[in-house]
């Protein structure tokens, strides 16, 4: 009897700092916004890239907040396990953690990581591009492509005339989505946090899928209007874009994010190759001016 009312009374305490935790009744929060706007487009019969841009933008993040919770959740059910989620929170809370568990502090910091790694294949997709446009037939979309790669090298903040220029080579040979080399893919998956240690085919479908949401969510910040978004929210678009705002005023952030709507929503789905190369020629030298990337770089990728 007093070993039942032991494990009650543990059990009962577990239960208190699951729901008292600030991290999971955000994650709870957030969770039953994604339902009611999910209720809301059943009801309404919206389909999901007509919804407002904030609830597009709930459900995206809620998605990949819930695929990374899911481990932590499942390892805090059993009663004491609470001591070990706390020791594997506080040495790992950038991987094991999500953003509701972060300070103000952390999210800067752990962004600022993230965006270290995927910006280690900055210059090898330029490099690709390089090496792919040698198998361009057309002269003229050939010359294009190479200027284009020569103007990102010598750091050059590219215009989206430059982009619109050659996007014809993005939605078939040689650098549409069904048809770019594996090995161009994997260095893509990163600047989606996509893990690129998948099959070939695979890595081509999400890649596609995750540059499709983002073109809706591009279309549903036009309808909205960029001047209504926040800072926050225009840091946060910035980002997912590829574009790293840590040293970025909210003026700049604005600035950019109007340029990138200008190319993005003039794409098709069958250009979603061009939109993902993009998070990379549209970005690595804003706001630079020639001449600004570190020579190490420079060397690394002319090597």
């Amino acid at each position: 009897m007093e070993n039942d009312l032991s494990e009650s009374k543990q059990v009962s305490a577990h239960l208190d700092w699951i729901t008292q935790n600030p991290g999971f009744r955000l994650l709870f929060q957030d969770g039953k916004k994604v339902r009611r706007i999910i209720a809301c487009m059943l009801n309404e019969k919206t389909e999901y890239q007509n919804l407002h841009y904030r609830d597009m933008e709930k459900i995206r993040q809620v998605r990949r907040d819930l695929i990374k919770a899911i481990p932590l959740v499942i390892l805090s059910i059993p009663p004491f396990a609470n001591y070990v989620v706390f020791i594997l929170m506080y040495l790992y809370p950038r991987q094991l953690l999500i953003r509701h568990f972060w300070t103000p502090q952390q999210l800067v910091e752990f962004q600022g990581v993230y965006h270290a790694q995927r910006a280690q294949h900055h210059w090898a997709i330029v490099k690709g591009l390089e090496s792919i446009s040698t198998s361009v037939q057309d002269s003229r979309l050939k010359s294009r492509l190479m200027e284009l790669c020569s103007k990102v090298r010598s750091g050059v903040h590219p215009v989206v005339s430059d982009v619109h220029a050659v996007r014809t080579l993005f939605s078939g040979p040689p650098l549409g989505i069904k048809r770019i080399y594996a090995d161009q893919m994997r260095h893509l998956c990163p600047l989606l946090f996509l893990t690129p240690r998948l099959p070939g085919f695979w890595i081509g479908r999400r890649l596609n899928s995750h540059a499709l949401e983002l073109m809706q969510l591009d279309r549903a910040i036009v309808r909205l209007g960029v001047h209504q978004l926040n800072d926050a929210e225009l840091r946060e678009a910035c980002y997912v874009r590829g574009l790293n705002p840590d040293h970025l005023s909210p003026g700049q952030c604005r600035e950019w994010l109007t340029q990138w709507l200008q190319f993005s929503t003039h794409l098709k789905e069958s250009e979603t190759s061009l939109y993902l190369h993009c998070m990379v020629l549209l970005t690595v030298n804003y706001p630079k001016h020639p001449g600004h990337w570190p020579q190490k770089e420079v060397d690394d990728f002319s090597s």
